[in-house]
């Protein structure tokens, strides 16, 4: 709830059924994931069943911000639009500079958004799409299971969008798209491929098809609860109390972020 400024209260739409979630998601594969887990932190846990946390306003609430890499024509819009829109596009239309999404979820019955940044993979956009990956709490590394050259290329996105983060300070997943292009036994062998890279990347690998939608909410549930248990760790670690979960230390959610920052970095990184 929030004054809209005449004087009116805002209250803004409930969370879809579909981004509610309570018990932890599970990974892809226990050959390549990050936390082999089945339920929420203690301390996560116990902060979230505060009855306090679960009614804080929208715009006060906690979100974490994810951002989408790889070559040009790998599926990321794809990827991002089947879990957004719950849309396919056959049609191909590359993505000039950046754009997002924000996706509102309740987590363990606390609200929680993250902020889906798609970055363009062509080289004439990287100046533009660098300046959006500082302050990532997740990078997501994205590679065409049919052109096995792209993956190769994970390693390189991964290196720039590091360099824009404090090493450390990120969740890394590696996702191969358009699995339903492979046959099974070529899937099998792309898959093994895959986990040996995302083990080098110290990432979590998952194989998606955004054409038939096969694992896509699954991946981004993994990486929603990932995000959103990790930043009330850190808070708890700073010395924020359960009641305060939920509250400050959001990033900025409006299209400001994305009209502001490239007049400031394009100028320093670019031509």
């Amino acid at each position: 709830m929030q004054d809209n400024g005449n004087g009116r209260m805002h209250f803004p739409p409930p969370v879809s059924k579909d981004r509610v979630i309570w018990e932890f998601p599970k990974c892809y594969t226990p050959q390549a994931c990050l936390q082999l887990k089945e339920d929420w932190a203690a301390q996560a846990k116990a902060a979230c069943k505060d009855r306090a946390a679960r009614h804080q306003p929208w715009d006060r609430q906690k979100m974490s911000k994810a951002v989408v890499v790889g070559d040009l024509n790998v599926g990321k819009t794809c990827l991002i639009n089947r879990f957004c829109k719950d849309v396919f596009d056959r049609d191909y239309k590359a993505t000039i500079g950046v754009d997002f999404e924000i996706e509102r979820f309740e987590m363990s019955g606390v609200p929680f958004s993250l902020q889906i940044w798609d970055t363009a993979g062509q080289e004439k956009f990287k100046c533009i799409a660098s300046a959006y990956y500082r302050g990532a709490q997740v990078i997501i590394t994205v590679f065409d299971m049919a052109d096995i050259k792209s993956l190769d290329h994970t390693r390189q996105w991964l290196e720039e969008a590091m360099r824009e983060n404090e090493p450390g300070s990120c969740f890394i997943f590696l996702v191969g798209t358009k699995s339903d292009l492979l046959p099974s036994e070529e899937r099998h062998r792309t898959e093994k491929d895959a986990i040996r890279m995302a083990t080098e990347m110290q990432a979590e690998f998952w194989a998606v098809s955004a054409k038939l939608g096969e694992n896509v909410q699954e991946f981004f549930f993994r990486v929603a609860a990932l995000a959103f248990e990790d930043s009330i760790l850190k808070d708890m670690e700073g010395g924020v109390t359960p009641t305060s979960i939920g509250q400050g230390n959001s990033i900025r959610s409006d299209r400001a972020n994305l009209e502001e920052a490239p007049a400031k970095d394009t100028k320093r990184n670019c031509c």
